[in-house]
């Protein structure tokens, strides 16, 4: 059996480049101001408060998964383990935008 790696400070890979991309700022372009507009929304009523809490943390706070767990007082599997459901809901929500 395979030793599990260790959990990342951070979040990598096509998910996390795209909610960057929808939140980073790019003024001029209606479609992207749209999408962020959904984006903060589908975030402030869709996710559960811990899930919002943690997702506002990383991408609007800019901290990683060790800052957010001494914060918060969970462990950093918990918080991965919470980030990667609230991305799952948001993509499944704005699959529907996009």
């Amino acid at each position: 059996m395979s030793k599990r790696e260790a959990y990342s400070e951070t979040f990598t890979g096509r998910a996390d480049e795209r909610i960057r991309v929808i939140l980073g700022e790019s003024k001029g372009e209606s479609e992207h101001s749209r999408l962020k507009r959904i984006l903060v929304q589908v975030i402030q009523n869709e996710l559960t408060e811990k899930q919002r809490n943690i997702v506002l943390m990383y991408y609007y706070k800019n901290m990683d998964m060790t800052e957010i767990s001494k914060h918060t007082g969970v462990t950093v599997q918990a918080v991965s383990a919470t980030m990667a459901r609230a991305r799952l809901r948001i993509y499944r929500i704005l699959k529907y935008y996009i």
